[in-house]
């Protein structure tokens, strides 16, 4: 099992999951992160720490979300991997708690 990145990361990038991570797992994207499902240990630190409750344990991802498996893993082969906590995008509040962000995300 791992867990994964959600739509509500979009836009926001808070990236105190990073700093708690014990494997490196999160990879960086411009305007989202995600976690590497070969490299996450399965830990829980992570979730409790993103201020956009957009981290889930892969078994208890809302049935709308699955989609962000793939994604995760998909953008975890291209993207670099981040493993110190940086500024969130400048506007996250903003866009915190919106929905349909999908089709915002840059690669």
């Amino acid at each position: 099992m791992t867990f994964v990145v959600t739509e509500n990361c979009i836009r926001c990038k808070y990236t105190d999951c990073v700093e708690v991570c014990p494997v490196d797992c999160f990879y960086e994207g411009p305007n989202f992160l995600v976690i590497h499902p070969d490299e996450c240990i399965d830990c829980a630190l992570c979730e409790p720490e993103c201020p956009a409750d957009a981290i889930y344990s892969e078994d208890e991802l809302p049935a709308n979300m699955k989609n962000y498996i793939e994604l995760n893993a998909e953008l975890a082969e291209v993207w670099p991997n981040i493993s110190e906590q940086v500024d969130p995008l400048p506007d996250a509040a903003e866009w915190d708690g919106k929905t349909d962000k999908l089709k915002y995300l840059e690669r």
